[in-house]
């Protein structure tokens, strides 16, 4: 067991990487396979925590800065990873689909970042005492409150496809043993099962309502849940989930 499992996938092929290449490789999947799906299973799922008393206790932000610090920590690890192959000979050759998807990754990586710091304000009740007004993008639901909400989560999904695809090239290309192979595919079968066993027992939150509460007469509380799965959990919200 121990031999087929430490065997290449393909055996006409040697598996033989440079240091380089192999700490390129780890450093990506730690970050893409691991960080960030965990990253976006806490964003959806845990808005509102099971033992929350919600609406009377509002804005949690374990779900932020959960997802704030490892999408913060992927982004410094691609980096790293980036530079170790960046002068490697040979890395590229016959890896056109990795290195499609790969710089599809980064790019979209960059996007997902910098619309995070052009997202515009919070607003809201928390926020009068230190800028003077309760007004605010995220509050009010501004035309660039929406844009950033569509765009965002759009975008993370497809940077998080395009990463599996480049992981799986990567395998592929190194001629990873299968221990390597079984893992990342038991480690998504795993991922996948949270997430439909957290969106059927408890659904995906709304941002929105997690902060400020169901009362309907706030603006963001007026719009529809924005992203699929997303659903209003007060029991005054009619709007459906998307």
């Amino acid at each position: 067991m121990w031999e087929w499992l430490l065997t290449s996938i393909d055996q006409s092929r040697s598996h033989s990487v440079s240091f380089e290449v192999a700490w390129h490789g780890r450093l990506m999947v730690l970050g893409w396979s691991v960080m960030v799906p965990v990253g976006i299973l806490s964003t959806r799922y845990f808005k509102i925590l099971p033992h929350q008393k919600w609406p009377e206790q509002l804005d949690n932000q374990v779900w932020w800065y959960t997802h704030l610090t490892l999408q913060y920590l992927t982004g410094i690890l691609t980096l790293v990873a980036l530079w170790l192959i960046w002068d490697t000979a040979g890395i590229h050759d016959g890896a056109f689909l990795h290195q499609l998807m790969g710089w599809t990754t980064v790019v979209l990586c960059g996007v997902q970042f910098l619309a995070g710091w052009l997202r515009g304000s919070k607003g809201g009740p928390s926020e009068v005492a230190r800028t003077g007004t309760i007004r605010g993008d995220h509050y009010d639901m501004t035309p660039r409150r929406i844009a950033f909400e569509h765009l965002h989560k759009t975008v993370g999904y497809i940077c998080l496809l395009a990463a599996l695809v480049a992981v799986i090239a990567g395998l592929w290309i190194a001629n990873a043993p299968r221990w390597m192979w079984l893992t990342i595919v038991l480690w998504w079968a795993a991922v996948i099962c949270a997430f439909v066993y957290l969106q059927q027992k408890f659904g995906a939150a709304e941002t929105y309502e997690s902060i400020w509460g169901d009362d309907p007469s706030l603006p963001g509380n007026q719009l529809k849940p924005i992203g699929w799965g997303i659903r209003k959990r007060g029991p005054r919200s009619q709007n459906p989930a998307e």
